[in-house]
């Protein structure tokens, strides 16, 4: 057994080092520094926020570890010290893709789960809580702002009413805009907004389709971009907002809107506008 900085037993193992290496926020920092280029104390410092005397005594642990190297009044990484940084900076991406998707991975399609965990961390996942409950929706609504074409599958009255204006906008200037929802969904924006729907169901370039069977998530396909908004069933509301460009991501996300698509029918606004 060692003892760490702290005086903490370590069990002399690989679990040891990794151990010694997290319990102090500036370790791994200090090493990874130490691989881009040589420094001097007061630059590590600098770089990690502690005393001198916390660095020193990282230094030192390092030294006796032979992943760094002492080159006149600087410290430099060994080839075996770049090795560990490089492990322990992929390990955290990993950490930090998993607490990212955590909340919401209980509502990610199958398939998106199935990916590889390179494609999620290429992920931007936006949860709603409840100091910032309105996140996802903005989320979304600035990616609306910008797309020139929108293929949605299942847009639920939680995202897509406080987006209502924006996507009126956005149609009204030229942008193309389809829609498959679950039958008389779209009533409550018939209802809700009489004039403006009238208007926009006269539009060449916005369509409302049907489909009896819709999953319980969205996807929206705009221009490059993919959206995966989750629904709380029971509350109706939109707790997470997850986008990405990854071509993967959108090649499935394709196929399902297409495969929807081909059994979708158009409503008759006329049943419903006058």
């Amino acid at each position: 057994m060692n003892l760490d900085s702290m005086g903490h037993r370590t069990p002399d193992s690989p679990i040891g080092d990794v151990a010694y290496l997290a319990r102090s926020e500036h370790r791994i920092p200090t090493l990874v520094a130490l691989t881009e280029r040589p420094r001097s104390r007061s630059e590590l410092c600098e770089v990690t926020g502690v005393s001198s005397s916390t660095v020193r005594r990282t230094l030192n642990e390092f030294e006796e570890r032979l992943w760094i190297r002492k080159d006149g009044y600087q410290y430099v990484a060994t080839r075996l010290g770049e090795a560990i940084a490089s492990g322990m900076e992929y390990l955290l991406d990993r950490v930090e893709t998993e607490r990212k998707l955590r909340d919401v991975w209980h509502w990610l399609p199958n398939e998106v789960s199935e990916f590889p965990i390179e494609i999620w961390s290429e992920l931007t996942v936006t949860v709603a809580n409840p100091d910032v409950p309105y996140d996802p929706v903005k989320r979304f609504e600035s990616l609306l702002k910008k797309t020139t074409t929108l293929r949605y599958l299942r847009p639920d009255i939680a995202l897509m009413d406080p987006c209502f204006d924006v996507l009126c906008q956005q149609i009204d200037n030229g942008v193309d805009v389809t829609v498959i929802d679950r039958p008389n969904s779209h009533m409550y924006f018939i209802s809700t907004y009489p004039e403006r729907s009238s208007e926009l169901f006269q539009q060449d370039n916005f369509t409302v389709l049907e489909h009896d069977e819709l999953s319980p998530y969205g996807i929206g396909l705009l221009d490059e971009r993919v959206t995966i908004s989750c629904y709380e069933q029971d509350s109706g509301g939109v707790q997470a907002v997850i986008d990405t460009d990854v071509p993967a991501v959108r090649e499935w996300a394709l196929s399902v809107y297409e495969r929807y698509r081909s059994d979708a029918r158009p409503i008759e606004p006329q049943q419903f506008v006058e």
